[in-house]
Parts: C-alpha cells; structure tokens; sequence
C-alpha cells in the first residue's frame, strides 16, 4: 500500500492571483445578465387617457367623410363633392330626389295621415281615395322639385344640394340644418337667401289648385298646405344633417343595393 501524497501547499500569493482572475472573468457576465433581465420586452409609449376617445372619434370622422364621399341612395340632394353643378345635372337632381326611396315614403305617410284626419275630403274615403291623395302628393312633391331644384336655382345659379356640417355639436347641427331652409350656398361658393328652396314650393303649392278638390283651392288653404310644406323641408334638412349617423347604426350598406361602402377618396 502506497502511502498518501499530500499535494503541495500553494502559495497565498498565487491564490490571490487566481481569485482575481476568477472575479473580473465572471463579474461583467453576471452584471450583464442582471441588466438583460431588468429589461422590458419592447419599449412601448406611455398611452394618454384620452387615447381611447381620439381613436373612437378619429374612426366616427372617417365613417362621415366614406359616407358623404359618394352619391347617396336615399337623399340624392345630399352633396357628396364641391364641384358646383351644371343646369343639366340640377335637372337629374330634381328627378332623383322625387323618385327617392325617402320621397316615395313620405309621399305614402302623408298620404295615409290626409286619409286618416280626412284632408281633402273631396277625395273621399277608401283606396280608390288614398290613390287619389298619393297621386296628388306625388306631382305637388316633383313640382316642388322642379321649381326648387331645377328652374328656379339654374336661373338664379344656386345649389340646391344640402351639404351636412358633420363636426359640430347637436345644438349647433340643428340649427345649420334649420337655417339650410333659409340659406343656401350658391354655385360660385358664396351663400345666397335661399330664394329657391321659398319660392320653390310656393309655386307648387301654386299650380296644386289645378287638380286638388274645389275646397282646397283657396288662397287660403294654399298658404297653409305652404306652411306645412316648409315645417316638413325643416325636418327634412334635419334627417339629412344625421344620416350619417343614422346610415352607419343602421347598417343599411348590408341591406340596400348600392350602398355598401366603397374606398374613402383622399
């Protein structure tokens, strides 16, 4: 049995040596590990409170400008360029606008309330009668647009187009659309007395007497058939003031031909 061999002392010097080697070998890999795992995974900006309600109105604003970028459906006279129109166009407007889906339905719903409270009552009573009041409601409404849409803004050079404020207040959007009845802008940019959209159903309401009942052809019974038209172009101009809105909650691109959305212009 061979006896231990003890190995030989090492110096303290030498051990000294070898620790110091050890430590600035090893010191900066641990630092670097330490500062790599502190790290977060990707810098990202600190999102503002507000962010939220930016980005929402952000993408309602962009929902408008898709939405009055193009020729609409339901209210033709809604302007979708500010390019002013020719005397040609203005007379496609007018034929638009009274074969319009919203035309024919208001068209149907004065009808039926004339029927119910029984206006016109030398019309009678029944569907022969309520035939009679369509039909009577139906030329005084293209009369209407003939006069306000085509001959009277051609003449005066008006645009009888309606153009949506879209970015101010409800309060402030009620009030542009009551004063579109008043107001209009004119081809060359301007705003003009709405001498057109005035003068327009008075002259309707004017050339009516020809074929409503012999009761209805009274001075005045044709003032007040012209005050009630006016009150319904009023709200007519506010329907158009939110269609926006209305066309995006409604979602009416998903069941209406023609009116699904198509690329936002720049």
């Amino acid at each position: 049995m061979q006896p231990f061999i003890q190995p030989p002392h090492l110096s303290s010097a030498l051990l000294a040596t070898a620790l110091l080697v050890l430590l600035a070998t090893s010191g900066p890999c641990l630092a670097q590990q330490r500062i790599v795992a502190n790290l977060p995974d990707a810098p990202a900006p600190k999102q503002q409170p507000n962010d939220a309600g930016a980005k929402q109105k952000n993408g309602l604003s962009k929902t408008t400008v898709a939405i009055l970028s193009r020729k609409s459906f339901f209210f033709p006279d809604l302007a979708y360029t500010s390019k002013p129109l020719t005397s040609s166009q203005k007379f496609l407007l007018a034929a638009d606008v009274t074969i319009a889906p919203s035309a024919l339905i208001a068209t149907a719903t004065s009808a039926a309330i004339s029927q119910a409270k029984d206006s016109w009552p030398g019309y009678g009573q029944g569907w022969e009668a309520y035939g009679k009041r369509y039909g009577a409601t139906m030329a005084l409404n293209a009369s209407t647009n003939m006069f306000g849409v085509f001959v009277l803004p051609s003449v005066l050079h008006q645009d009888p187009r309606y153009f949506v404020l879209a970015h101010g207040t409800f309060s402030q959007r009620i009030a542009h659309a009551l004063k579109r009845v008043v107001v209009t802008p004119t081809d060359a940019g301007g705003q003009a007395m709405n001498v057109s959209g005035i003068l327009g159903p008075l002259g309707a309401e004017g050339l009516s007497n020809a074929y409503l009942p012999d009761a209805e052809r009274t001075t005045g019974k044709t003032f007040e058939r012209y005050g009630i038209q006016m009150a319904i172009i009023a709200g007519g101009n506010i329907a158009k003031e939110f269609w926006p809105a209305i066309f995006k909650t409604l979602r009416i691109g998903k069941v209406a031909p023609g009116a699904a959305p198509q690329a936002s212009r720049p």
